[in-house]
């Protein structure tokens, strides 16, 4: 079906648009941005009048929980929250049970996620079987079942020389290693980040120098072998130091942070609540203050939504029994947004490049963007919308967030894959 959104507010980053302009959608494929393709007849029309149209959303790092994890989430309800999220393309880490070590499984899922026809899902493989940091996977394999990187997920490698080895590998190959910079022995078992609020509460502690041991190593084995990295969810302002030093010696490293650290820090546990326990944790207010400015002046590459859904009986626990982790999906858009209000003088474009264009870029994804001839993935959303983030609202399986009774604003108001129009809010 030949679709037409006309009336929006057209941002596209990666080309360089923000303006009025009529979007033209033909064969799933963008066919036209302010001028009518030739004989174009619009088979739906979606009027975009206040709203903003922009690229479907890319999420670095999403976990779907299948296979193996389906009591804390299916693909069915995750795939949902993606769709009201308007995200449309999503990485997804290796450390499901079992893990993605093998092409078949990787394969089952990237069918499994077809079928639902909604959100494009692009794996990460597994950098090490099992993720036991031990033997090597076979990457070139796996990339041919579709992986897009390898990763660790939350295990560090605590043998360097294997690290090494895998970083070798992947130069050989061309694949990028995506990488948590976090010592395999510092702050293990921690829960909090190591501050006086710790101290005081009685929490372990997980010091920023797990994170800024590590990168010196990363950084170490980049120089040696010249392999590509993508640093996950950094947490500290020290690391963030390390990582635009690393940058301007021309070291191939890309970055993002998790949407929650650009607002929250360590003071939000308040009363031990489990739903502020998250991996990194949540740092002190110098950490959070150097991510936003990082996010502006690009030493952080991208924004992700960390989604980790945890059920009840794992998540209404003792704050240090807790199991980390958050919803994300339904937030990201509207926690990059609030960034931009708060902090980046209102440059909407710029919060939704972080979201789009850039993950897109980093993530080697042909999507992000909605030049002519480009997939049709888009995002049409009403920036001035308020919404209270409730449980009961969110799609996604898992309904912990520390963000649970904010109000936030930004609001998907139809999400489009493949020219497929996948969701679209009733209220409007």
């Amino acid at each position: 079906m030949n679709l037409l959104i006309k009336n929006g507010r057209v941002i596209d980053p990666a080309n360089g648009v923000d303006a009025v302009r009529d979007l033209y959608i033909v064969d799933g494929k963008v066919a036209g941005v302010g001028a009518a393709p030739a004989d174009f007849k619009a088979g739906r029309t979606i009027d975009a009048s206040g709203l903003v149209v922009a690229p479907g959303l890319v999420d670095l790092s999403a976990r779907l929980r299948e296979p193996g994890y389906e009591y804390k989430a299916t693909l069915d309800s995750e795939m949902q929250a993606a769709m009201q999220g308007g995200v449309t393309s999503l990485v997804c880490p290796p450390d499901t049970d079992p893990v993605l070590d093998e092409p078949g499984l990787v394969e089952m899922l990237k069918h499994r996620a077809r079928r639902l026809n909604q959100a494009h899902v692009h794996p990460l493989g597994a950098l090490t079987m099992g993720l036991k940091g031990k033997a090597l996977t076979e990457m070139a394999e796996l990339t041919e079942s579709g992986c897009i990187g390898f990763s660790q997920a939350e295990e560090p490698i605590e043998d360097t020389t294997v690290l090494l080895r895998a970083m070798q590998y992947a130069k050989t190959y061309g694949f990028t290693v995506w990488l948590r910079a976090q010592d395999a022995h510092i702050g293990r078992g921690g829960v909090a980040h190591a501050g006086p609020l710790a101290s005081r509460l009685g929490l372990s502690g997980v010091p920023v120098m797990a994170e800024t041991i590590a990168l010196h190593t990363i950084f170490e084995l980049m120089r040696a072998t010249g392999a590509r990295v993508h640093l996950c969810r950094l947490s500290s302002a020290a690391g963030l130091e390390l990582v635009r030093a690393a940058k301007a010696e021309g070291l191939p490293v890309t970055c993002d942070v998790g949407a929650h650290h650009i607002h929250l820090t360590d003071a939000d546990i308040g009363f031990f609540d489990p739903n502020a326990r998250v991996t990194p944790p949540f740092r002190s207010q110098r950490d959070r203050d150097a991510i936003r400015a990082g996010l502006l002046d690009g030493t952080v590459d991208a924004i992700c939504s960390d989604h980790t859904p945890v059920d009840d009986d794992e998540k209404l626990l003792p704050f240090g029994e807790a199991s980390p982790g958050a919803t994300g999906l339904e937030l990201l858009l509207s926690l990059a947004l609030k960034w931009s209000d708060d902090y980046a003088g209102g440059k909407l474009a710029l919060a939704v490049s972080r979201i789009s264009a850039d993950a897109a870029r980093v993530a080697g994804l042909n999507a992000g963007q909605l030049g002519v001839g480009s997939v049709a993935d888009v995002c049409v959303f009403d920036p001035a919308a308020r919404w209270t983030v409730e449980g009961g609202a969110l799609a996604s399986q898992g309904k912990h967030t520390p963000f649970l009774g904010y109000e936030l604003a930004g609001q998907v108001q139809a999400t489009i894959v493949a020219g497929h129009v996948a969701y679209e809010r009733n209220a409007r």
